[in-house]
């Protein structure tokens, strides 16, 4: 194995291969690089590829992980595991799961399907949604399931009032319901997992021989379940190699514990530590400003990141009047950027919340010609669309005829006149009989009348169908087929409109998906690709490829880096929020928030805050952030300064003064009409009213409410003079020359 392009801490961890091992790797040190090259020794060390387990948390890195080793050592990395927690459970499960009281073929629901099965018990247990919303439940459940508890469990450990015990029942019957349904949700996948482990002591020790050596990415984002998976694994080889950065540790609300880190050496006290301090991502500048802001934490293991990279430009804060000038700033500087050659690619906005992508999105499409491509994640999904749901609820019946919840979606879809109260009637008939709802389709109940019994008959005849051709037909025909048949794109097809015709586009696309997954896992089945979309990301999407600027959530943001970086909404009470200014560990994990947003830049960061803005119809007047207060001066640029100076220096706009009352006022300008006067001739201008010509053509300008521009024509005199302005985000503007708010920049700005 050449070790010869690692550095000498990277080439430490690639070459420590026994025994527990703690990599702490700061953002951008090539912690990708030193677990591949770890992995790929492993098995040029003769260490059989099927002994690994590498975990990660998203599909994307566990797909760059896999087709780095594989460069290194070929084809035998194949048979090693590489891939999400996820994702590796499911594969557990989908063998053993059997021994828990579940089918193989179980279904993933994604939080849409945990929602309408918690509505379905909200309204059983005749509560009142707004009373106990669904998603507060979901997140009790999921709470709990991350920490192990059974629901009475967590009971005792709640308030215990009427409140808590209405979310224990719901708890509850959640979990009958789900396993009537032969279901489970995310965090079942891990739950079920190590309960599959402790009840059959058999099966784990198969695990434990197999894997041997085991590998985690992104140790710090590992929650109570995950921690506990990867400890008993290697409970009798003590091979476990954990790659983090408690610096980059921002997932506590949704139950990552950054302890799993911090207290990795006492899990393990034979643990080798290896540090990897050397930055190879960003500029000098933006180095140290982040490690200027994270120091500032104290729950932390100490490291100090350092680059041999250039100095770079000094980091540029602008504060806007409001969140408009805000939004227009930054367009303007996207719009200068890729005149100068940066690729609309390698810039990203981030802002804290998603409710501050609005105004952006707004100002971005107000924006002249060209026009800047941009894509939002954090949005609706493609797997989360209506047309695409309706698939995969069609293939997730026809895998899992147990899946009430994908069948009562797609009875009527399209329409085929089953109403309401007919589905309703088959719920109670199926409840009645302690079936699934499938099985009522040809066992129907009496009480129906002759229309909806044909119409109900014809589906049950179509599904039957669709049955017998899934087991004799490839993935992509099948799909191809079941489209065909069902009529869920010919109900598009009739249609005119752009929507329609957008979803015609996606089941298109979803098919090129069904085909790309089948010619890249000949032998897969329809269980594989539902598994295998379930598990989607929204990132996993994300492309270098693509010609567009993104707009993200820094939380969304950790893993990637662009070239340059916005990070928009610099203001204490947005960023860090408003709760946590009163808790100190909350406010710890804002700031390593922070510390991800600085890191995601290589070569330029820009730092934006508003002195008032408006979020969710609320107006705030809020200080600059405490995050921005702590990168020193000498390290940044303040780009509003530019502007303050240049209206400070500006002249206040002329004074026309107000006629006393009764008295008739020529204003300056206006033909004469006075008897006995030539008319034609005009009163001269008042003293001080002359508009002197500051401007010219070519100039740079900013304007208080558009920012900056580029003045292309001066027409009329005087007071009667007009400017017109070609403004970086907004194109041509034309204003009265002696009232608009315009100031001159300096050439050297």
């Amino acid at each position: 194995m050449d070790l010869s392009m690692l550095n000498p801490q990277q080439r430490l961890a690639a070459t420590t291969l026994e025994g527990p091992v703690l990599i702490l790797a700061g953002a951008g040190s090539g912690k990708t690089r030193a677990l591949t090259y770890r992995a790929a020794n492993l098995m040029d060390s003769g260490v059989a590829p099927w002994h690994i387990l590498c975990l990660t948390f998203t599909n994307k890195a566990a797909r760059e992980m896999k087709q780095r080793i594989t460069a290194l050592v070929g084809d035998s990395a194949e048979d090693a595991w590489i891939s999400t927690f996820h994702s590796s459970c499911a594969r557990i499960l989908r063998r053993d799961i059997e021994k828990l009281g579940y089918s193989r073929s179980f279904a993933i629901y994604d939080d849409e399907d945990q929602n309408a099965v918690v509505k379905e018990i909200l309204k059983q247990q005749n509560i009142d949604e707004k009373i106990l919303p669904p998603r507060e439940i979901r997140s009790k459940i999921s709470d709990a399931k991350n920490k192990l508890w059974t629901p009475d469990e967590w009971f005792a450990k709640s308030d215990r009032d009427y409140r808590c015990q209405m979310i224990h029942d719901a708890f509850v019957a959640y979990e009958k319901r789900l396993k009537e349904l032969n279901a489970l949700d995310f965090d079942d996948l891990l739950l079920r997992t190590l309960e599959l482990f402790a009840q059959h002591p058999p099966v784990l020790q198969s695990y434990r021989e197999r894997f041997r050596y085991v590998m985690v990415d992104e140790y710090q984002d590992t929650n109570y379940a995950q921690y506990m998976l990867v400890k008993i694994l290697t409970a009798e080889s003590r091979n476990l190699c954990v790659v983090g950065d408690d610096d980059q540790s921002i997932y506590g609300w949704r139950g990552a514990d950054i302890r799993n880190i911090l207290d990795f050496e006492k899990d393990f006290p034979e643990t080798t530590v290896i540090k990897l301090e050397q930055n190879y991502r960003s500029t000098a500048n933006i180095l140290d400003a982040a490690n200027q802001v994270i120091a500032h934490n104290e729950g932390r293991k100490e490291k100090h990141l350092w680059t041999e990279a250039e100095e770079g430009e000094p980091i540029s804060v602008y504060c806007a009047d409001n969140e408009r000038g805000e939004a227009g700033w930054v367009v303007s500087r996207i719009k200068l950027f890729h005149r100068q050659g940066v690729p609309y690619n390698q810039m990203a906005i981030l802002y804290r919340v998603n409710a501050q992508s609005r105004v952006l999105e707004e100002m971005l499409m107000a924006s002249v010609e060209p026009k800047i491509p941009y894509r939002v994640f954090g949005g609706m999904r493609f797997y989360e669309r209506r047309e695409i749901r309706d698939i995969v609820a069609y293939l997730r019946v026809l895998e899992n005829p147990a899946d009430d919840m994908a069948l009562q979606r797609i009875i009527n879809v399209p329409k085929r006149a089953i109403g309401d109260s007919t589905v309703q009637e088959l719920i109670r008939h199926a409840r009645e009989m302690e079936v699934p709802l499938f099985s009522t389709l040809t066992l129907l109940p009496d009480s129906l009348s002759s229309r909806p019994r044909k119409c109900v008959s014809d589906f049950a005849a179509l599904m039957a169908q669709l049955l017998v051709l899934k087991d004799s037909m490839g993935l992509t025909d099948f799909v191809e087929e079941l489209i065909k048949r069902t009529g869920l794109q010919a109900q598009y097809e009739v249609e005119t409109s752009e929507e329609a015709q957008s979803r015609v586009e996606n089941i298109r696309e979803f098919v090129g998906g069904v085909h790309e997954f089948e010619l890249a896992n000949p032998e897969g089945k329809l269980a594989d690709y539902l598994e295998n979309i379930s598990l989607v990301t929204d990132t996993d999407s994300l492309s270098e490829e693509g010609g567009y600027v993104t707009l993200m959530t820094l939380h969304s943001a950790k893993g990637l880096e662009f070239d340059t970086v916005f990070i928009t909404g610099m203001e204490d009470g947005l960023f860090p929020s408003n709760r946590s200014l009163l808790d100190d560990t909350r406010l710890e994990e804002e700031r390593r928030l922070c510390y991800v947003g600085i890191t995601r830049a290589r070569r330029k960061l820009l730092l934006t805050r508003a002195h008032q803005r408006t979020i969710y119809n609320t107006p705030n007047f809020n200080t600059a952030s405490r995050f921005l207060e702590e990168i020193p001066k000498r390290l940044t640029k303040d780009e509003s300064a530019v502007r303050d100076r240049a209206f400070r220096d500006m002249p206040p706009p002329p004074r026309i003064q107000r006629p006393a009352a009764g008295k008739t006022v020529i204003r300056p300008g206006d033909p004469l009409s006075i008897p006995g006067v030539q008319k034609g001739f005009a009163a001269s201008a008042a003293r001080g009213l002359e508009a002197k010509p500051q401007f010219k053509a070519g100039d740079r300008v900013i304007h208080r409410k558009f920012g900056e521009g580029t003045v292309t024509a001066i027409s009329g005199q005087d007071m009667a003079a007009r400017i017109r302005i070609d403004f970086i985000a907004l194109g041509e503007k034309e204003f009265a020359l002696s009232l608009a708010p315009i100031a001159k920049l300096e050439d050297e700005t």
